[in-house]
């Protein structure tokens, strides 16, 4: 089989790669759909980024995609039925660890006490036809859902929603997300089915339009509104309740503490780089709660899966671009301009 691999410097490949076996507790999952996530650009890039994240550089050795959904096509001999049955919707959880560990217990892989595999970075990813993983990596996919929204769930509207539920987002809570990539909007859209006011920020014009359809009362573009007062004359000169930002960059996660009330909560989820700010005036004296969310367990998940099919949330929307493996170079070319929505590829 061949699969996308990233060489750094914007250069990627098909590569091929034989095909996989099982071992006895591992799986082989058909790819359906595998997501195109903002982190694969640092990768793709080849930036000095990588290593910043502790996952080494890229050399073209590994399949990328860390967004798998699909159906299980062969199990290994001692994975039962319950945990991989042939022919079984599935997303994947893009980690695996030790497996006995408190957190490995848990569904929280990605806390091992020994380190994780992170698939589609240090293990093959879903950018293939087909992934071999662990069984216990495996969540359903309930049969409402299509298998590109299996794909998103399975990092960025998953971690959108984690990061909610750590808020404990309460209907008519008004919220600011920062950033209004592929994260940032699905916390819009979550929120808003949640019964919240979505204040979406952004500097690009596209993504605010397409936070405007995904629920958003109000948008914010920072290069040309002031977003601390823009905020505050929204809300009488309160600030948000909440702030959650998604863009990972500095000016991003200091716009979200400055956003809040006093006695608000703040959340980060963009990976890298750094925060500077004047922690009496910025924090202290305002009493706020500043807390991270890093993706989510493989229980949660399941729940935003289950969450997304009972509300009957039009996830699938977030997709302004659908490829095929072979256009793998174009797709990246597209998402590296971070203007449009997301892309996935969908094998059949």
């Amino acid at each position: 089989m061949r699969g996308v691999t990233f060489l750094g410097e914007r250069k990627l490949r098909l590569t091929k790669f034989p095909d996989p076996v099982p071992g006895p507790r591992e799986v082989i999952v058909e790819i359906k759909a595998s997501g195109m996530c903002g982190s694969d650009l640092k990768f793709y890039r080849g930036t000095g980024e990588t290593s910043s994240l502790g996952l080494g550089k890229v050399n073209g050795s590994i399949i990328a995609g860390h967004e798998p959904c699909g159906v299980v096509a062969a199990t290994g001999s001692a994975v039962e039925e319950r945990a991989g049955r042939i022919g079984a919707r599935v997303m994947v959880h893009h980690y695996s660890g030790c497996g006995t560990c408190p957190h490995c217990r848990a569904g929280w892989s990605q806390m091992c006490v020994d380190g994780s595999i992170v698939y589609g970075v240090t293990g093959h990813g879903a950018h293939a036809p087909y992934m071999k993983v662990p069984a216990h990596t495996l969540v359903p996919l309930p049969p409402e859902l299509s298998f590109a929204t299996g794909a998103a769930i399975s990092c960025g509207t998953g971690t959108a929603y984690q990061a909610l539920r750590r808020m404990n987002l309460a209907e008519g809570d008004i919220i600011a997300v920062v950033g209004q990539g592929p994260v940032g909007l699905s916390a819009t859209q979550l929120a808003a089915t949640m019964g919240a006011r979505v204040v979406a920020l952004d500097v690009s014009t596209e993504r605010l339009a397409r936070a405007k359809e995904f629920g958003a009362d109000a948008l914010i573009n920072p290069r040309t509104d002031e977003p601390v007062e823009a905020i505050e004359a929204l809300t009488h000169g309160a600030g948000a309740d909440k702030a959650l930002d998604t863009s990972g960059a500095p000016e991003g996660r200091l716009t979200a503490v400055r956003d809040v009330r006093p006695g608000g909560v703040v959340c980060l989820v963009g990976e890298g780089g750094g925060l500077t700010l004047d922690v009496s005036p910025d924090m202290l004296r305002k009493q706020l709660t500043v807390i991270s969310s890093w993706t989510f367990s493989t229980t949660i998940q399941a729940e935003c899966a289950r969450f997304v099919a009972d509300r009957k949330i039009e996830i699938d929307h977030l997709f302004t671009h659908r490829w095929k493996l072979e256009e793998a170079d174009e797709a990246y070319r597209v998402f590296d301009q971070q203007t449009s929505g997301k892309g996935v590829f969908l094998m059949s």
